[in-house]
């Protein structure tokens, strides 16, 4: 094969690289692209999960370049994932037809192996954990497995930090005090002269104060804000420190900070950070702050941590030794109010840059695009184009210098939401804020599995059902049956108050007679949302009724509502979509949905699936009784005369 030849395939295989980078916004870019190519390469047949895994991507950023390769016939329809032969060509191309793995087939490249002497350790933890609270997920909790928690007592044994000495955990809710205590049991003798738990929740800390009693190791249980700083008492105490904070670069910050202030002064003292894999800009945040700590790296192992959540993780983050130095010194002094967990920063405003112009766009709660759904709708305000690339957050204070008025749609003047609209209602007046993943772009909405060929939807293919289910897991939707009166019919009350106002009917009793009346008859078209096992958060009502003129069937969104969870954007995507299917099943060709003319975010949902706009009700408020001023007659028929 010819220089020149080679030149043009290398060529062709970049650009596939360049343009699935583009289609999805990847921060990582092309080298991302190219990671994922080489890990289904090497992992074939392999979950998206696995692929996340390897290669340090969160779950839904997978899933979105795997659906971009798929489109191209890279990779196969049929899952788990498989390169097609085009795909392995273009792998050749790149140089990637290498599938050597060097990773440690014992420790699976933890570097730590689990002796069999401690087994027993792993088993009573997972009892522990089994009877343990539940992870609050509002705090970015998530429980690492049983073996997790003995790997992170054999890294501070192989570190040298134990036996012997002080141990301070900044945060607890992976219970790895009592890991410690639980070891020091099974090997005959504790593992260290004290623990200390700083923790904001009583039920924690009550918890490992209750289990830990006949264990033998001491422990001391502080509850404390971790917003404040360290109780005086606790300062310069401790020998070593380990912590587990929210995954956002502030979280890293504060709880490393609170370490430092606890641990001895000098250098050579470790702190041991469990964090989960974030994209180079977040990740190169908190690197910066663990310099700006006086904090240097001594070990760094990926995968790590396992985790029973954080799924959109790949259940997995990275383990962190490090030192402090002659410069170590707390970077967070006093109180801090600012953003701390993801939850937080989903309501911080965002740049966006547009791909196509560089255009750099601020998108968030006061802006003048609300979501970058909307943004995407209406396009880049400097050339009209997309798609776009999340940048950084807008710094806390900064917001509020900048409130432009919210984004009116396609059809409206851009009037105020009315007051009192319920958080949980979605239209007919209220709906669903689109959830923004901080980690990385959101694949989501680049990657909506709908089209609109000449305003007639297309249902989803099999693939893109599957990639909707992903995006709206772990929620699915199911046909209502009379154990959701009660939750449909809240919602109901809801949508009554926000589309009435004053005059709505908000007995719940009677919307649930109604409910199950209307159940009786037909309930094809009454679909739920829920989480497997869990109450309702989501409700949609389908009915078919009868254009009395013409004599034409048409579908009828009578109700759409979904509570305020994380996916929530994603479920009542799920619920239109369902409901769509619903009636072309049943033959119908016209869906008509009503929404409240300021109700924004609902209308560009609407949008997103091909609605348009076909009537406008207009409404006008007419005085009452004695309050017109004029003289009304008693009986109808004499106004007539």
């Amino acid at each position: 094969m010819t220089n020149a030849r080679r030149r043009h395939r290398s060529l062709s295989a970049d650009r596939v690289l360049n343009d699935v980078a583009d289609a999805v916004g990847l921060q990582e870019g092309p080298p991302g692209v190219r990671s994922v190519l080489r890990a289904i390469r090497r992992l074939a047949p392999a979950s998206t999960k696995d692929i996340s895994r390897a290669v340090g991507l969160p779950v839904p950023i997978v899933a979105a370049v795997g659906n971009e390769l798929r489109t191209r016939g890279l990779i196969t329809r049929e899952r788990p994932s498989q390169l097609t032969p085009a795909g392995r060509a273009v792998v050749t191309e790149l140089g990637m037809d290498l599938t050597l793995d060097a990773t440690c087939r014992t420790c699976d490249g933890r570097e730590l192996v689990i002796p069999d002497v401690l087994e027993e350790a792993v088993a009573r933890l997972n009892a522990v954990m089994g009877d343990g609270p539940a992870a609050d997920m509002t705090l970015d909790q998530s429980k690492c497995t049983p073996e997790t928690k003995v790997r992170r007592v054999l890294a501070l044994l192989s570190a040298g930090t134990l036996p012997g000495g002080s141990l301070l955990l900044i945060g607890d809710d992976d219970l790895i005090s009592l890991a410690v205590a639980v070891v020091g049991d099974v090997l005959g003798a504790p593992l260290v002269d004290k623990v200390t738990v700083v923790d904001i929740s009583p039920e924690i800390l009550g918890y490992i104060e209750r289990v830990s009693a006949d264990l033998g190791t001491r422990i001391e249980t502080v509850q404390h804000d971790l917003r404040n700083p360290l109780p005086e008492e606790l300062h310069r105490q401790f020998d070593v420190a380990m912590t587990d904070p929210p995954y956002t670069p502030e979280g890293a910050r504060l709880f490393l900070s609170r370490a430092v202030e606890g641990l001895r002064q000098g250098p050579a003292h470790s702190i041991f950070l469990s964090f989960g894999g974030k994209s180079p800009d977040e990740m190169l945040q908190v690197q910066r702050e663990i310099m700006e700590l006086g904090l240097v790296t001594n070990g760094y192992i990926r995968n790590f941590n396992e985790y029973e959540g954080s799924g959109i993780l790949g259940g997995v983050g990275f383990f962190q030794h490090l030192l402090t130095t002659s410069a170590t010194a707390p970077s967070q002094e006093g109180g801090y109010q600012g953003p701390l967990y993801t939850g937080d920063k989903r309501s911080r405003q965002r740049m966006y840059e547009c791909v196509a112009c560089g255009e750099m766009v601020r998108v968030g709660a006061g802006a003048k695009w609300t979501s970058v759904g909307v943004l995407r709708a209406e396009g880049c305000p400097n050339c009209g184009k997309g798609p776009f690339r999340p940048g950084p957050l807008v710094p806390v204070g900064a917001e509020d210098q900048a409130r432009q008025p919210a984004a009116p749609g396609p059809d409206t003047d851009g009037g105020p939401r009315p007051q009192g609209a319920p958080e949980t209602v979605v239209p007919e007046s209220a709906a669903p804020e689109p959830v923004e993943e901080t980690a990385a772009p959101e694949p989501a909405d680049e990657l909506a599995p709908y089209t609109t060929a000449g305003r007639i939807w297309q249902p989803p293919t099999a693939d893109e059902r599957v990639l909707l289910e992903e995006r709206a897991a772990p929620y699915v939707t199911r046909q209502a049956d009379e154990h959701d009166l009660a939750a449909i019919g809240a919602f109901e009350v809801d949508i009554a108050r926000v589309s009435f106002g004053g005059d709505a009917v908000d007995d719940p009793a009677r919307h649930r007679t109604r409910l199950a009346r209307a159940m009786e008859k037909s309930r094809d078209g009454m679909i739920v949302a829920h989480r497997p096992g869990d109450p309702v958060i989501g409700w949609l009502w389908v009915s078919i009724n009868q254009n009395t003129m013409t004599g034409d069937r048409y579908a009828n969104f009578r109700s759409l509502a979904v509570a305020p969870v994380e996916r929530r954007a994603e479920v009542a995507e799920l619920l239109i979509s369902s409901g769509l299917e619903f009636a072309v099943r049943n033959g119908l060709t016209e869906v008509v949905g009503r929404v409240h003319v300021a109700n924004v975010p609902m209308r560009t949902l609407y949008r997103k699936f091909g609605f348009t706009p076909a009537n406008l009700v207009m409404k006008l408020r007419l005085p009452a009784g004695d309050d017109t001023g004029l003289s009304l007659p008693r009986d109808p028929s004499h106004a007539e005369r």
